[in-house]
C-alpha cells in the first residue's frame, strides 16, 4: 500500500460485510488505515458510539471527520470527494 500521512480509522466487528466492503474499498485507493474491533472491547464501542453518534459498524474516520459508514464512504467515493478527503 502507498503511504498516505491521514490517520484513517475504521470501527468493525467480526463477519462485519460492509466492514470489509469499506477495507476493499480503501485498499483499491492504496490508503493504509487501522481497525478497531469493537466487538472485543466494549471500551472502544463506547467511544465511537459517542464519537459518530451511532451505534452500528463500520464507522469510518478520516482524521477527524466522521465519514459514516460504508454508504457514507462509497457515495464519497462515486462523488469524487473521497480522493479530496484522502489527499
Amino acid at each position: 500500500m502507498a503511504e498516505n500521512t491521514k490517520d484513517i480509522v475504521i470501527y468493525e466487528t467480526a463477519l462485519c460485510g460492509f466492514c470489509s466492503a469499506a477495507k476493499r474499498l480503501l485498499d483499491r485507493k492504496e490508503v493504509e488505515y487501522r481497525t478497531i474491533r469493537v466487538d472485543l472491547d466494549t471500551d472502544q464501542r463506547q467511544k465511537m458510539m459517542e464519537l459518530s453518534g451511532r451505534r452500528t459498524v463500520p464507522q469510518i474516520f478520516i482524521e477527524e471527520h466522521h465519514v459514516g459508514g460504508f454508504d457514507d464512504l462509497a457515495e464519497l467515493d462515486s462523488t469524487g470527494e473521497l480522493d479530496k478527503l484522502l489527499s
